[in-house]
């Protein structure tokens, strides 16, 4: 768990475009990158092509999210494929963000 908050708060700081939303739809967005990155991981595509990927499907989400794509790619890559499955990452991402 300290893992994730920290790896979040890194993610939260480096796009400072995120601001222009409100802090609702920034951890709403947030949490659909993540989901994003969660969904590809499940279908087994390569880290090193995830944001080719998950661009590829011209996704809802503001343009600025996908830099964060990169950040948090290899936090969700180092879980198990077990807590993939059974836990939405996307969800505790929104619930941690919306604490900030």
């Amino acid at each position: 768990m300290i893992r994730f908050a920290i790896v979040a708060a890194i993610a939260f700081s480096a796009v400072p475009a995120f601001a222009q939303d409100s802090k609702e739809e920034s951890c709403g967005y947030q949490a659909q990158v993540v989901g994003a990155i969660q969904q590809a991981r499940l279908d087994r595509v390569k880290e090193r092509d995830v944001q080719s990927h998950i661009l590829a499907q011209n996704p809802d989400w503001p343009a600025q999210y996908n830099n964060a794509i990169p950040l948090i790619t290899p936090w969700v890559y180092e879980q198990k494929r077990r807590v993939l499955r059974n836990e939405s990452l996307s969800d505790a991402w929104s619930e941690l963000c919306l604490q900030q």
